[in-house]
């Protein structure tokens, strides 16, 4: 089992570049897959990138893969989400994962999460 707490969120302006992190505060990361999620206002959560528990491999979604990078570092026990060239959709809570299949695409897939972090990306 593993509690994770994301930072890193806040106000920027579009084309900005914000890193995000997840930090496991109990348990060992290593041992999950990491994944990163977002949910809009009124809008479903969403799937974003996802990264193995060696971080040999790693899954993005269709529309964010050129401009969104997931990487980690287990020394740390922690997944950081590195977001280039932001837009006004990508505003969003961002939530990460921790779970068993890097590359699941489903909430209902991912195992444990964190409690959100705001970003929002202005025009």
């Amino acid at each position: 089992q593993v509690q994770l707490v994301e930072s890193g969120g806040g106000l920027v302006q579009a084309g900005d570049s914000l890193r995000l992190s997840c930090a496991a505060s109990t348990g060992t990361f290593g041992n999950y897959a990491g994944g990163w999620f977002r949910q809009a206002p009124g809008k479903e959560r969403e799937f974003v990138a996802g990264i193995s528990w060696s971080g040999g491999s790693t899954y993005y979604a269709d529309s964010l893969k050129d401009r969104f990078i997931i990487s980690r570092e287990n020394t740390k026990n922690a997944v950081f989400l590195q977001m280039n060239s932001l837009k006004p959709e990508d505003t969003a809570v961002y939530y990460c994962a921790a779970g068993i299949k890097s590359s699941a695409r489903g909430v209902g897939a991912w195992n444990y999460w964190g409690q959100g972090t705001q970003v929002t990306v202005s025009s």
